[in-house]
C-alpha cells in the first residue's frame, strides 16, 4: 500500500436523525420539575444541550428518552423548580 492509497473508514450504511438515537440510558441522575415553582420563563429550555425540555402551555415537561441528566436545567432555573434527583 502506498502513501496515496485511500483506506476505507466507517461505512453509514442508513443515515439516522437523533429522534432514533435515544439516550436517556446514559443518565444517572434525572431532573424533576416542581410545577407549583415553574413560571415558564424557558430558561432551562434555552440551555438545555440535548433538547430535552418540552414546553407546555403553563410550565415545562422533560423528555427522558433524551435527557443525560447533565443538571445543566436545574442550575439555570431561576426558581429552583427544577432538582436533580437519583436514577432509579
Amino acid at each position: 500500500m502506498s502513501k496515496y492509497d485511500v483506506v476505507m473508514g466507517a461505512v453509514i450504511t442508513k443515515p439516522r436523525t437523533s429522534l432514533e438515537n435515544k439516550t436517556g440510558s446514559w443518565r444517572t441522575r434525572r431532573p424533576v420539575v416542581d410545577v407549583e415553582k415553574c413560571v415558564n420563563c424557558l430558561l432551562c429550555w434555552i440551555y438545555c444541550p440535548d433538547s430535552a425540555i418540552m414546553r407546555l402551555e403553563d410550565h415545562i415537561a422533560i423528555n427522558y428518552d433524551y435527557c443525560k441528566g447533565c443538571g445543566i436545567c436545574a442550575e439555570e432555573c431561576p426558581r429552583k423548580a427544577i432538582t436533580m434527583v437519583e436514577e432509579g
